[in-house]
């Protein structure tokens, strides 16, 4: 026992010992925007954060490049953009390219003790066994403290407290008084809402005790003076249109990075404590940013920018968001901002902002707005959720935080329009994104190999790029024939937003699915009452997830919910769908069936 006791203390020690390397620690959250003290708002009771940043450096526009959490962990882990991966959209299940790794495993590599406490939510398969090539351990038990003595270690601890799922439990007794709290132009002020948004500050609060817990064992372990330590959260509050939504208020979280005193050579020029700099970084900036603090290269796939260590690269001027599917619906929006300005490009503006999430309705929030929509009880700026969109937006945050005021249509406005729509434009082509193919073709095209490298062979991206913006009729017209089926998908996109059915008809019976779908949406809504057997004939067969694939079945189900009450013959067909999906991943195949619930439940 003596023994074992002189040990164990001879282990402490070394542990304690300072390294010729920083140890790193990220201390994260979910969902949650800066609402925090140190970040200005009057509400937040956040008292151990708030002393961490006086003692750091906080980053005042950090985005999380994706509004919800698989994507936003997606950029993190690989240090790229899930569109270039095939990764945008929500549960996708892809792999990285080849050649690419997780960038623990890089830091594993380098001597480096990795631990992840304890979530993960990748969008991307590990390759082979994670344990032990990306993690030293991910668990609800990882810790730094299981490293071998003197290892610089890179320690991960994740905590929930503040997740969209923990703002609608009830009972809940409020200690936030919901008279206080703000509520955003775009949303209704009613006791719910209030109710909702006092409850969010409430976890706020708790999560802030949870961070201090682990800043006191790393003090305690006498640690404090060798390790860097980053706060943030994993995006945007967990409120309806904010997460999910690619706006800055879905986007931005705080973004608190502390060096002891060892370690400041490695900080930024403008790093002073308690102090606060505007450079835009991003979670994909995340990655080389971590590599630089350790002294390990940037590999040539990562398509962010190191902002501190010894490989810090130059600022950037813009940071970027984007959204895909969300659970059962589908979407593509691209974001962009300077700071100031937020650039949405939206590429179906023919769907309302508020599509129905299951998973977003179980917020009370969300339904008593959705209720006083219908009941005509709603200002403009708080019925726009409701509404299809304009296919641009553009907002000052100088003078309309909540991003209410579209700017797009304003002369005076264009030459900060034409700036940031090219930004946006120059992304999508610098990374490849490939988020523009319909979703079963991004895997399909792939075949055994990853989206990533297929994206690099794809040289008709450009052209499905542009197509997706496309607005001339003559051109729109010559997509229809175009020999890449996501060109003639977009085409048909575009004429379905346009309500220009006649030109699909042919389509019904295009070989690619994704172009049949749209091609019978249109048909279904827009044609003539002849032509709506053939498209439900399309949309019904297209709708079995058993032959088709989930991913087909989706698209086809969405489709379906927008024909309303024109889909009811087809009822009986759809109820004997089948539920499950044979070796797709629980998460995935879950959303057809709650897709298809929607669906039947809205026919007669």
């Amino acid at each position: 026992m003596q023994r074992r006791q002189f040990l164990s203390t001879v282990a402490a020690a070394a542990t304690a010992q300072p390294a010729e390397r920083p140890n790193i620690l990220w201390i994260t959250c979910e969902d949650m925007s800066p609402s925090l003290g140190c970040f200005g708002d009057r509400v937040a009771n956040t008292p151990r954060l708030d002393a961490l940043a006086a003692e750091s450096l906080r980053y005042t526009c950090c985005w999380s490049n994706a509004p919800v959490c698989a994507p936003a962990r997606t950029t993190i882990i690989s240090g790229m953009y899930p569109p270039s991966l095939g990764a945008e959209h929500m549960r996708s299940q892809t792999r990285m390219g080849a050649g690419q790794k997780m960038f623990p495993q890089l830091l594993r590599e380098a001597g480096y003790y990795t631990s992840n406490n304890s979530k993960e939510d990748y969008n991307i398969d590990h390759t082979g066994d994670h344990t032990g090539m990306v993690w030293d351990e991910s668990s609800n038990q990882a810790h730094w403290r299981k490293r071998q003595p003197g290892q610089p270690f890179f320690a991960v601890f994740n905590f929930t407290i503040t997740h969209e799922s923990q703002i609608r439990i009830r009972p809940h007794q409020l200690r936030q008084d919901p008279a206080e709290v703000r509520i955003p132009a775009y949303h209704p002020d009613t006791p719910e809402v209030r109710h909702d948004w006092a409850q969010h500050y409430d976890n706020v609060h708790t999560m802030d005790g949870q961070a201090g817990k682990v800043l006191d064992q790393l003090k305690a372990d006498g640690l404090a003076g060798d390790t860097i330590v980053f706060f943030y959260s994993d995006h945007g509050s967990g409120m309806p249109r904010s997460k999910r939504w690619p706006y800055n208020s879905g986007l931005r979280v705080p973004l608190i990075v502390h060096f002891p005193e060892k370690w400041r050579a490695l900080a930024a020029a403008e790093y002073k404590p308690g102090a606060a700099t505007g450079r835009p970084v991003s979670f994909v900036d995340l990655a080389p940013t971590v590599l630089s603090l350790a002294g390990v290269p940037k590999p040539a796939y990562h398509q962010g920018f190191a902002f501190l260590g010894k490989g810090a690269e130059p600022r950037q001027p813009y940071v970027y968001g984007f959204r895909g599917r969300m659970d059962e619906r589908y979407d593509l929006v691209r974001s962009v901002t300077d700071g100031r300005y937020v650039y949405l490009r939206q590429y179906m503006p023919h769907r309302i902002y508020a599509q129905h999430i299951a998973y977003m309705f179980e917020t009370p929030t969300t339904q008593v707005w959705q209720k006083l929509f219908r009941e005509g009880k709603l200002n403009a700026a708080q019925q726009q959720f409701w509404k299809t969109k304009p296919a641009e937006e553009l907002y000052d945050l100088q003078t309309d935080r909540d991003e209410v005021n579209n700017l797009a249509g304003e002369p005076r406005m264009a030459p900060i329009l034409r700036k940031m729509r090219a930004a946006q434009q120059n992304l999508a082509a610098r990374i490849r994104d490939i988020g523009f193919l319909p979703e079963n073709e991004i895997h399909e095209r792939a075949g055994a190999g990853a989206p990533y490298d297929a994206g690099r062979q794809l040289t008709s991206l450009p052209r499905i790029q542009a197509m997706a913006a496309e607005t001339d009729a003559a051109k729109l017209a010559v997509g229809l024939a175009d020999p890449d089926s996501a060109v003639r998908y977009w085409a048909a996109v575009r004429h379905l937003i346009r309500t220009n059915a006649a030109p699909l008809l042919p389509l019904l019976n295009d070989p690619a699915p994704a172009v049949r779908i749209v091609a019978a949406e249109t048909v279904g809504r827009y044609g003539a009452p002849a032509d709506l057997g053939a498209a439900l004939a399309v949309l019904a067969d297209l709708a079995d997830m058993e032959k088709h694939g989930v991913f087909v079945a989706l698209q086809a189900l969405n489709a379906l919910d927008y024909l309303d009450a024109k889909a009811a013959p087809v009822k009986a067909q759809l109820q004997a769908l089948p539920r499950q999906k044979r070796g797709a991943p629980q998460k995935l195949r879950e959303y057809v069936p709650r897709l298809l619930e929607t669906v039947l439940e809205d026919l007669p």
